[in-house]
């Protein structure tokens, strides 16, 4: 190592500092400076969270070479540009149009926008948007039109036309703060990089270990012999991890609760012990004193493997002949019935019209800007301490303590600021390995994975295999459907029951089908394994449901959006799973859509070109609030000072639960007339906080503010005196009454599983409603599709914050978007970048007036505000009307997802040559008929 003393001016100050200049990049030496507002996620110049400004110009400082860097050179942080008491213009426009979610992102945007402005101070939208493009800034929570619209505002303040109060938030005259913009409280930190996420402060933490993966480069493989001998002869080696070192039964404690399921969830492991079944297993970890130790060492870990079959798709894995992946259970380990009404073998002879496919959807991968990042250590009391991303604090700690050998009384989860995860992190496999690590050394340890690390090792979308069949009368009445679905589950089972179980629930979800009959599955595969990503098992059903959807109102006569008006819930109307619903908008929602519709098919028939077509499709999407019976708590204490604190664990992936908590607290307790600065918020620690739950089903606003209502009232019950005054924290103590009080939501005695031999059954409280509208362009001589304007017309009940609202509708579109045109994980040695995965970049999503949202509010009953979930129906079902467009436009329906440019022109070129590239129907392991048949001769 060759190392330099370097004198770099850094936000106007010289600093000197020790480099190696052929090895360090600009973003280590800026980091080891303490700067962490710099971050780092994909670490290939692929993201822009690492942007920075060198005598003005926008670098990403992750590539950037310190032999490249000039000691002449001024170099600008987003440290440099505002403080928390001094704000940019920027970053006071971040916050006041919700520009931050994750916010792991946002000091690189605002970076690159202050370059931006610096040359240009009246930019245009488009400008803006090509600025971003070329500098590869990339987002994976707003969908891009909220930080668009910060940088416009925030050029009006440089401008001189507005000033920079003007876009701080003013509490409305009536003091009511929900259903506003209200600004997240974390968003401050955010913008101005003083928010430390999971690689920052493993950074920081003294005398701490870093750990590196041994990964096998195979799918499937019987391990022969692992030595780590000269591993562990490596410089500043403590220690190499392998399963003999875990102290538990080496599991993710993963349980099956449904009768149907041939498997017990526990056949994950943590450390691989005689067998690979994914490339994102781990052989061994080591444990040393630099990160650069580490991963040299870890690849002197030396491992001998015999390769066996890789069953990369369920297809094969449920094929005759395939091996069994695991000796515990075969690798279709579960099936789950539908049966509604008549046999609808009989209902689609009797149909007037019958419109039937075969359909795959595709691995997508979640691709958050931050690669999973994860801390642990033992403190003094005998805890252990997991830092971590975390969709459930509470769950991991049941999850993982047997399977670590931890007393779960003596293990306490506390979710680091996170770099969104989008559902990945319902998965415990980083708390467990780091755990593992803290334990096996007895020190502190910390790990972040690469960005190819993070693609292998965490989770995705799991791909489906849908053979599908609708039918109606010669009035447009659906008449029956049945389905039989494959979910490909990849290595493991854990989560698996809810795909099958999901598939009976949203297989024509929006619609009163009389008739129904349908088989999920889910197989294990030696692919990376699925977990939960928004609205996890919708998608992959509306992906078949919603197309045949277009294809019998095309054999109907019918116009799609019409046909779809004449089969949605209506009042008293049953779902597939044979349950009502507490509101009924999607007529409602279709009439508001309707103008906007019309206006759409006249501009693409005018627009429309030979060369480049212009198309308009629909969809209907729905999705639930809460995913089955559950219970959730939140605390409520009043302070010496008058203050009150909320305790929850409600956690935060970007979605704002920490607005979420203010305004429900605020309104809840309003009758004490406190201000929002005298809420406080401890949350996402269960050594301090109750269980809230997941952060998962769109649930964590409304079952926090069900359960802060009732805390809320509790204590100003406790507080009230004969008067109808308060009592003041020292009266409640002098009289001896309590000053914390426990909130609850709970659906255990009113929402019930999904009957094992039928699907019937009510699991969830509450469900969101929406209708999607996208207008393409197909470029024929090459099939390349874009998304001109997409649109959305929803019902969430009431909204409690516009800021997370509008958030999650935009940034949930761009995931359509791209799980419709781009994105997969698919190919191991390929799909290991952003780029490669196909990451909707700036340009590929529409803006402004072309990319919005518009709503309707049905007060739910259930909720004390009348609010619902929003997240997951944005997600669900609003990428096929990308994929009906495309039909519109060129005559190309794509059955196979993404509908990437070769899939399109392959269709065109079929065409024209009478022919299709639509798959026939999928061999699913058996005969669907003879299976159902056999499921009602001998229920569970």
């Amino acid at each position: 190592m060759a190392l330099s003393k370097m004198i770099l001016n850094i936000n106007g100050v010289d600093r000197m500092l020790i480099c190696d200049k052929d090895k360090d990049t600009l973003a280590d030496v800026i980091r080891r400076l303490g700067l962490t507002g710099t971050k780092i996620g994909c670490n290939t110049g692929q993201c822009g969270a690492c942007s920075v400004l060198i005598d003005g110009d926008v670098i990403r400082s992750c590539v950037k070479k310190m032999k490249n860097v000039s000691e002449a050179n001024k170099i600008t942080t987003i440290e440099g540009i505002g403080t928390p008491s001094s704000l940019h213009a920027l970053q006071q426009a971040f916050i006041a149009f919700g520009g931050v979610q994750c916010g792991f992102c946002s000091p690189g945007f605002i970076v690159s926008a202050k370059g931006l402005l610096d040359k240009n101070c009246n930019p245009t939208r488009q400008e803006v948007r090509d600025w971003f493009q070329k500098h590869r800034n990339a987002c994976r929570c707003t969908g891009y039109k909220p930080i668009v619209d910060a940088v416009m505002a925030a050029a009006k303040v440089l401008r001189g036309e507005i000033t920079i109060t003007d876009l701080q938030y003013k509490i409305p005259a009536d003091g009511k703060i929900y259903g506003t913009a209200y600004p997240r409280p974390a968003a401050l930190a955010k913008v101005t990089g003083t928010c430390d996420y999971g690689d920052d402060i493993g950074m920081k933490m003294p005398e701490v270990l870093h750990l590196a993966l041994v990964l096998p480069g195979i799918s499937h493989a019987n391990i022969l012999s692992i030595d780590t001998s000269e591993a562990e002869a490596m410089p500043g080696v403590e220690k190499v991890i392998t399963y003999r070192d875990v102290k538990g039964n080496n599991r993710i404690n993963f349980p099956m609760m449904s009768p149907r399921a041939k498997c017990d969830g526990f056949d994950r492991w943590i450390l691989a012990e005689n067998k690979i079944l994914r490339c994102g297993d781990v052989i061994a970890m080591v444990a040393a004193r630099t990160n650069e130790e580490a991963r040299a060492a870890a690849k002197k870990v030396k491992f001998e493997l015999e390769p066996l079959p890789e069953y990369m798709n369920a297809l094969d894995a449920v094929a005759e002949g395939a091996l069994q992946i695991h000796p515990e259970h075969p690798n279709m380990f579960m099936e789950f019935p539908l049966r509604k009404g008549r046999d609808t073998r009989d209902v689609m002879k009797e149909s007037d019209y019958v419109a039937e496919g075969s359909f795959y959807s595709q691995r997508e991968p979640h691709l958050p800007i931050e690669p999973d990042t994860m801390q642990a250590y033992i403190d003094d009391q005998g805890i252990l301490n997991v830092h971590c991303k975390s969709l459930g604090i509470y769950a991991t700690l049941f999850l993982i303590s047997q399977g670590i050998g931890y007393p779960m009384d003596k293990i306490r989860i506390i979710e680091n600021p996170t770099g969104a995860s989008f559902g990945y992190t319902a998965s415990p496999f980083g708390p467990a390995i780091v755990a593992i690590a803290a334990m096996a050394t007895g020190k502190a340890c910390t790990l972040t994975l690469n960005y190819e690390e993070h693609q292998h090792v965490t989770g995705k979308r799991a791909p489906s295999y849908a053979n599908t069949r609708i039918g109606c009368d010669k009035n447009g009445k659906l008449t029956g459907m049945d389905f039989d679905i494959l979910f490909d589950k990849g290595a493991y089972t854990e989560l698996g029951s809810g795909l099958p179980e999901g598939a009976t629930r949203f297989m024509g979800m929006c619609y009163t089908i009389p008739n129904a009959r349908g088989l999920g599955r889910v197989s294990i595969t030696n692919h990376n394994h699925s977990t939960a990503y928004r609205a996890a098992g919708a998608p992959q059903t509306f992906t078949s449901f919603e197309q045949l959807m277009d294809m019998l109102a095309e054999k109907a006569g019918i116009d799609p959006l019409e046909f779809r008006y004449n089969n949605v819930y209506r009042d008293g109307d049953v779902s597939n799973n044979g349950h009502k619903f507490s509101v009924y908008p999607m007529a409602a929602l279709i009439d508001k859509m309707r103008p906007v519709y019309q206006e759409a098919l006249a501009r693409a028939k005018k627009e429309s070109t030979p060369e480049k077509r212009r198309g308009v499709g629909v969809s209907c999407s729905a999705y639930n609030t809460c995913g089955g019976p559950e219970h959730a708590e939140v605390a409520m204490e009043l302070n010496p000072d008058g203050t009150v604190t909320n305790f929850n664990t409600a956690e935060d992936q970007g979605q704002g639960t920490d607005a979420h908590a203010l305004v429900h607290t605020y309104e809840a307790l309003r009758p004490l007339g406190l201000s929002p600065d005298q809420i406080k918020l401890v949350m996402n620690d269960t050594g301090l906080c109750p269980d809230t739950g997941l952060a998962a089903g769109s649930r964590t606003h409304y079952v926090t503010g069900r359960c802060t209502v009732d805390a809320a009232n509790k204590l100003m019950d406790a507080m009230r005196k004969v008067d109808g005054s308060f009592r003041t924290y020292d009266e409640m103590v002098a009289e001896g009454i309590p000053t914390k009080y426990f909130g609850i939501s709970d659906s255990t005695s009113t929402n019930f599983p999904l009957d094992p031999n039928t699907g019937m059954g009510d699991p969830s409280i509450e469900y969101m409603w929406g209708v999607f509208l996208a207008e393409v362009e197909v470029e024929v001589a090459t099939g390349k599709t874009k998304v001109l304007k997409m649109h959305a017309v929803v019902d969430c009940g009431t909204i409690g914050n516009i800021q997370s609202f509008e958030g999650q509708a935009f940034g949930g579109m761009m995931h359509s978007i791209g799980f419709a045109l781009s994105e997969d994980y698919d190919d191991v040695k390929k799909d290991i970048n952003l780029v490669n995965s196909g990451f909707s970049y700036i340009n590929t999503i529409p803006d402004a007036e072309k990319y919005t949202v518009d709503y309707i509010e049905s007060p739910r009953p259930s909720n004390p505000f009348g609010s619902s979930g929003c997240s997951e129906v944005f997600q669900a079902g609003s990428h096929v009307c990308v994929l009906n467009a495309i039909y519109n436009a060129c005559g190309a329906r794509i059955h196979e997802l993404p509908a990437r440019p070769e899939k399109v022109k392959a269709e065109l070129d079929a065409l024209a040559q009478g022919k299709t590239t639509a798959p026939k129907p999928y061999f699913l392991g058996s005969d669907m008929w003879e299976t159902l048949d056999e499921m009602e001769k001998n229920p569970v």
